[in-house]
């Protein structure tokens, strides 16, 4: 009898134990690392959030164009190469939105973005570090 109820002792111990230490149902990872991003030319913008994954970067936003323009967007590494771009196309009078991942294949990702407007053959860049 006393080996039965040190055996379900030790049983109900050991559950505990086990449920004590796992993770709450529907824990989530921590999300990845945003960063907000606004360059503007006259009333020519691009705005929007650069999500940073572990070989990409997310960009999703808008591209407001008056007259004619565009915006592309690089990655770069830790050592300062570059790793990936994206553009988008020649776009007139409008408001345009997009959501590109941008190539950094690397280990840890980008550790920088560098973000280019062309509004109407005026170009201002706008660099944006890892957080």
């Amino acid at each position: 009898m006393k080996t039965h109820l040190a055996a379900a002792l030790g049983s109900v111990v050991l559950t505990a134990g086990t449920l004590l230490g796992a993770p709450a149902a529907g824990a989530q990872t921590a999300p990845y690392p945003t960063t907000p991003f606004d360059i503007t030319i006259g009333a020519s913008s691009v705005r929007g959030t650069l999500t940073w994954r572990d070989r990409s970067v997310g960009a999703a936003g808008t591209h407001r164009v008056v007259g004619c323009g565009r915006v592309w967007f690089s990655t770069y590494g830790a050592s300062g190469n570059e790793l990936g771009t994206w553009s988008s196309r020649t776009r007139c009078d409008g408001i345009y939105q997009f959501n590109a991942e941008l190539p950094a294949d690397v280990p840890g990702g980008a550790t920088a973005v560098r973000i280019c407007l062309d509004a109407n053959s005026t170009l201002k860049c706008g660099w944006y570090n890892r957080p």
